[in-house]
């Protein structure tokens, strides 16, 4: 399996994803971001310490043939695409509103960890695999008499590996001592758009909402040419942010309907038709009429556990299919109990900062043509996504239905 064709299996399971979630009901009436990134690489560890039946259902929903190439294929993204970054004057990622001048370019993190019961020991296949290829840091505790104080140091980790933005991915009382392992990763973005917005310039606009009443809203604007394309019904505009000293480009994508009610069926098509993301995208500037887009804060926490049993991952819920995490009888009933995923967007006149980590709570059983000038008002509900445009992984993906709503 090469890697055009991984990264294409990323983006589907991505979009498969977020078509799930707008299909629900409960995700109707929310704005929304996650990362599918941050939980492919986490069930990529699960499939990894699995075996059996478990291990192929997880093969099968990422769509990999084999844990030796979803192994291979998560090294080359943290290796290459999520390798960490950080401005050339090595001073920390700021907020915008501390970080001196907004021409820094993308600020990126990625980090992988894995908490072990004391009284147990990895196998050393999996071991290798975690620290090699997740690139994962390994911590000894004690679940058994001090799983308060492993919850905090889990959150406390998340916290200072997204920058502050996400605070507590493991809620109080989740973590027990039946707990045997947790596998968590934190996302963290900072990006400046390559040309910033002008802050005086944003004012107050209408943005109107599903139910056809409306809200006023900050709306940011631009006179500059922008990359836009139209297509059937509905809009894309792309922003990059600023490219670092490296190879890869970094950008925002809103997909925006022509109708104000028309974002369900957009989701619908983008997630059937993944190739919009291959060869459609918008490439070349062009001129603009009315442009504005809104100012937006966005975080987001998924009942994650849920979703995959409903898009039928549920045998890594049940015990007998993690055999291939610990030496020791336990493994044959470890099972998955949780997984938490939380995420954060902010984006303003100078750029993007998100964030997003996933946690796994491991259990032992109890017993068209563009013409020359186009608008682009995204002042009703739209989707949006931030992609490696080098490779076309996408790091997050959301809808925006109200900008008011936090």
């Amino acid at each position: 399996m090469d890697l055009r064709e991984s990264i294409t299996n990323q983006t589907n399971v991505s979009l498969s994803i977020a078509n799930h979630l707008f299909s629900k009901q409960s995700h109707q009436d929310k704005n929304v971001v996650f990362s599918p990134l941050s939980l492919q690489v986490v069930l990529s560890i699960i499939a990894a310490g699995s075996d059996g039946p478990t291990r192929q259902q997880l093969l099968d929903f990422l769509r990999f043939k084999s844990t030796d190439h979803l192994n291979s294929f998560v090294s080359h993204l943290l290796s290459v695409i999520l390798k960490n970054v950080t401005p050339s004057h090595h001073k920390p990622c700021l907020p915008f509103l501390e970080a001196a001048p907004p021409t820094t370019p993308v600020c990126l993190s990625f980090a992988n960890g894995v908490w072990v019961e004391q009284s147990l020991t990895l196998q050393s296949s999996f071991k290798q695999i975690v620290t090699t290829d997740y690139k994962a840091t390994l911590a000894s505790v004690d679940f058994q008499n001090k799983a308060d104080e492993v919850t905090n140091e889990v959150n406390l980790w998340v916290e200072k590996e997204t920058n502050g933005l996400i605070k507590e991915i493991l809620p109080q009382g989740s973590v027990d001592n039946l707990t045997r392992l947790i596998f968590a990763n934190a996302l963290y973005f900072k990006g400046s758009w390559d040309y910033p917005f002008f802050a005086w310039e944003t004012k107050d606009y209408d943005f109107h909402l599903i139910n056809g009443s409306s809200v006023k809203v900050p709306f940011m604007t631009s006179d500059e040419k922008q990359f836009i394309r139209a297509f059937d019904g509905f809009k894309v505009l792309r922003i990059p942010y600023k490219q670092g000293e490296d190879q890869r480009k970094f950008s925002m994508y809103f997909f925006l309907p022509n109708a104000k009610d028309g974002l369900s069926t957009l989701v619908e098509k983008v997630a059937s038709e993944s190739e919009l993301l291959d060869n459609k995208l918008p490439l070349n500037k062009v001129e603009v009429g009315d442009f504005r887009i809104p100012r937006f804060n966005i975080s987001f926490e998924l009942k994650t556990s849920d979703m995959l049993k409903e898009l039928n991952v549920v045998l890594p819920f049940l015990p007998g299919g993690l055999t291939k995490l610990v030496c020791s009888n336990v493994s044959q009933k470890l099972y998955v109990s949780d997984i938490f995923h939380k995420s954060s967007i902010k984006i303003n006149e100078e750029g993007t900062e998100a964030a997003a980590t996933t946690a796994v709570n491991v259990k032992a059983q109890c017993a068209r043509i563009v013409p020359t000038r186009l608008d682009f008002v995204a002042d009703h509900p739209f989707m949006f996504m931030i992609r490696e445009d080098m490779t076309g992984t996408i790091l997050f993906v959301g809808w925006m239905l109200n900008p008011l709503i936090e």
